[in-house]
This record gives structure tokens, sequence and C-alpha cells, in this order.
């Protein structure tokens, strides 16, 4: 521990730091947290912030349980900056940190309803088993035009030209250089943030564009994210736009995903277990593809966390609603693209980009992992288009929330508190959209019923 004040003392006296951001991903995936001077980050003691912050619904409300899932007297957690999530924030006025910290309760355990918590909690279980998960993951975002009034549907901003996009322009490279000022400033600023970012496409949408990241720690790929989807809003900011991680944000476009490509190493070695080293594939490698078959319906909810998820997980929408597999098939949810035998793996296709990394990543590889123990096997693999096939996921987030704890080994990893709690956050989103009578009703019903 004071190895690690000294190396944060260090860095914000490199970089000159005036103020910090102390941040903690909430349940949704956004970021709460206090401002401290910089001068006065270290010297005012372990920072700490009431608990309750933690599961906070994305509208900031609290859920009704709220008070049976943390202390009435909404008591202070205590929180610890993690050397390894320090980064500047490129786009402030004055030198500012951004410093990712973990929860602890007062008895100075891991928080329990902290989503990096739980994802360190399934990374545990690989490494007692002398293994390294590593994660790739995908990220799909739109531009839109700025607008202020939710009634107003969004549409695609206009790029250097002066005009909207109007077409398909999937891969286009003209179509990115419409926005070559932003894509500029967003490389610049993940290089700032040590963001380990690789290409850049224009994906099928409208000005929907997609980032890959290099595969690496699970963890780390996370906080990445986390600070990647902050970043690419704070851009979109500066250029008079907005960028949207909703996986459904426009009724004549497709989704956005956070696809998250996945293998397994021997820590000691290497190794990677999926790969039988001659160009096949491992038992292992079956029952992982197994596990996400079989546990993907219990943990869809992590996967599309919100009302508006499952307006991507449709028909003819160019998103998994099976959980069927295949070679190098983007049909359907599972993918196992082509490779060399060191970089065997399985992408999987559910996740919209408006997921909780830290939960989306956590869910997979838990699923994984279960399925690794129970050596389970898998279906044969899909041929054709899987997209075609019966709809065999929920279609809305309050069912995928009755399937979330039907699974003791799911209960065990993800621990009952945090289960309930995410639970109880997102059927208080489902019942406060439900109230909403949408347009369409008022148009199909109001005369015709």
């Amino acid at each position: 521990m004071e190895s690690d004040t000294r190396v944060i003392k260090d860095w914000l006296k490199q970089h000159q730091i005036s103020e910090v951001e102390c941040l903690v991903p909430d349940i949704t995936g956004n970021a709460r947290g206090k401002f401290v001077p910089g001068a006065q980050f270290l010297s005012r003691g372990e920072p700490r912030l009431p608990e309750g912050i933690l599961i906070q619904s994305v509208t900031g409300q609290y859920c009704d349980e709220h008070w049976e899932l943390v202390e009435p007297t909404d008591a202070d957690m205590i929180l610890q900056p993690d050397v390894n999530a320090m980064r500047l924030v490129p786009w402030a006025r004055e030198p500012t940190a951004q410093i990712i910290h973990d929860c602890y309760t007062q008895s100075g355990e891991p928080h329990p309803l902290s989503t990096r918590n739980v994802l360190r909690r399934v990374l545990d279980l690989y490494k007692e088993q002398g293994l390294q998960p590593v994660v790739a993951p995908e990220v799909e975002f739109f531009l839109v035009a700025r607008n202020a009034d939710p009634d107003n549907e969004l549409c695609a901003p206009q790029g250097r030209s002066g005009r909207a996009e109007s077409a398909r322009r999937s891969y286009s490279i003209d179509a990115v250089a419409e926005f070559e000022d932003f894509v500029e400033d967003i490389y610049d600023y993940a290089e700032a943030q040590n963001l380990q970012v690789g290409s850049l496409i224009h994906e099928d949408g409208a000005a929907q564009m997609e980032m890959n990241f290099e595969h690496g720690d699970a963890m780390s790929l996370a906080d990445q994210v986390f600070v990647f989807k902050r970043t690419v809003r704070e851009t979109a900011h500066k250029y008079g736009m907005y960028a949207t991680f909703m996986a459904k944000p426009m009724q004549r476009e497709c989704g956005s995903a956070l696809h998250i490509h996945q293998s397994v190493l021997r820590a000691a070695t290497g190794e990677n277990i999926f790969s039988d080293g001659k160009g096949g594939y491992t038992d292992t490698f079956m029952s992982y593809i197994a596990g996400l078959q079989h546990y993907t319906p219990q943990l869809i909810s992590l996967y599309a966390p919100n009302v508006n998820s499952y307006r991507r997980l449709a028909p003819e929408v160019a998103a998994p609603i099976n959980i069927a597999w295949g070679f190098d098939n983007r049909t359907t949810g599972f993918r196992v693209p082509q490779s060399t035998p060191d970089a065997v793996r399985v992408e999987n296709r559910f996740p919209g980009a408006d997921v909780n990394p830290y939960l989306a990543f956590a869910a997979t590889l838990a699923s994984g992992y279960l399925g690794m123990q129970r050596q389970m096997k898998p279906t044969e693999p899909h041929q054709g288009t899987a997209n075609t096939a019966a709809i065999e996921v929920v279609r809305t987030l309050e069912e995928g929330l009755r399937h979330l704890q039907e699974s003791s080994e799911v209960r065990a990893i993800f621990g009952e508190l945090f289960l309930r709690a995410y639970s109880a956050v997102k059927r208080q989103e489902f019942e406060e959209f439900n109230r909403v009578i949408s347009s369409w009703e008022r148009e199909h019903l109001l005369l015709q019923v």
C-alpha cells in the first residue's frame, strides 16, 4: 500500500495535477464519485462515498428495496485508488486526473455491490485454476445531431461536407473522413489515457462507428471501455454532436453492440487452452462454448441491461436471437473466427453497447468457466443463417430479470445480494418505462379499440 501511495504521489507531481476525479462505476456503468484538489488527494485520507450510489437506476432513482440492500443509515464505503487505473483527463481545461477506485465495506471487505468487485470474483476463479482469461472488446456507437427534445427522433449529424448520411456506408473510408477531426481527437485522447485501441471502422448504420480494442487483461479492458465511453461522449460534445451507446437508438437503423472476443491461457506458460496446437480445437474449448450457450438465457439481462436493449435483440436487426454458435458465422450468438492456433477464441455477440462492461465481462467469463468446470457439450455448429431460426432469447428486460437467479452456480459467483440489487434496480427502470404511453399506442389504439 505504501508503494502504491508513492507511485500515485509521484504520478500526480509529474503531471502537475490540480484536480482528481475519484471515480466509481455504478451498477449501470455510469461514473459516480467526487472531485478532490490534487494537493489534497493523498493528505485527506481515504475517500468515502455513500454505498447507495452503487445501486442508483439509470434515471438516478432508488428502488423500493433500496434500504433492504444497503444500510438504512446510508453508511459510507471506503474507496481505494487503483494504481493501475490512473489516467489523465485530456479534454479538461486544467491538468486533471481520473482515478478509478475500488469499494470496500467499513470492515475492509470488498463491497458486494461494486461491479468491479463482481468481475474480480470471476477472475479469481480463473486464477485459482492457474488460468488467465483474455478479452478483446469491439465497441459500436452512433454519432447523432444534437437533440434537446426527447420527443424528437434522432438523426445523423452533418459531416464536413455539410450533409448527413442517408445511405448504408458500411466500412466506408470516406464516410469516416466526414468526421475526421472527431476521429483524430479520439485517437489522441485514447493515447493520452493509455487506451489500447486499434482499428476504427464505419459500421452499417448512418454515422455509426466501431472501435476495436487490443486483447488483454479483462479488468484492464473493462476499465478502458468505461473510460472510452466517457471519452467519445466528451469528444462529440466538442464538435456539436451527441455520441450514443444506446443499443437501438433509431427505428430505421441497426443496433450497436459490444462484442467480446475471449480466450483462456495457462498463466504459467501462456498456452491457449482452446487450441490443440494443430489447427483444431480442444474439448475444453467446446465446453466453454457450451457454457456460453447454457448460461446466456439466465444472464441475458447483463448483456441487455436496459428496456431499449431488447429492440436490438430482435429478428431482422442483425443481432443474435438464439444461442446457436458457428465457425466464422456472424449470424450466430457465438462466433469462432478464423485464426492461427495461438489466437483461437470465441466471440460473444449478445452484449449491446449499453452494457456495464464489468458485468458483461463477468457474465461471459463466468459462463465459460462453468461450462469448463461441468464439462458441458455444445450443440452442433450452426450452418447457414441463424437469424432466421427460432427465437430463443427473451424479448423484454422484465422477463430477462426473472431468469437471473435460476442457477445456484450463478448465485454463488455473483452473490445473492448483488443479484437482488441488480434485479431491483432494473425492475424499477422497467416499471418507470412501462408507465410511458408511446406514440404508437396513441396512433393505433386511440380510436380503433
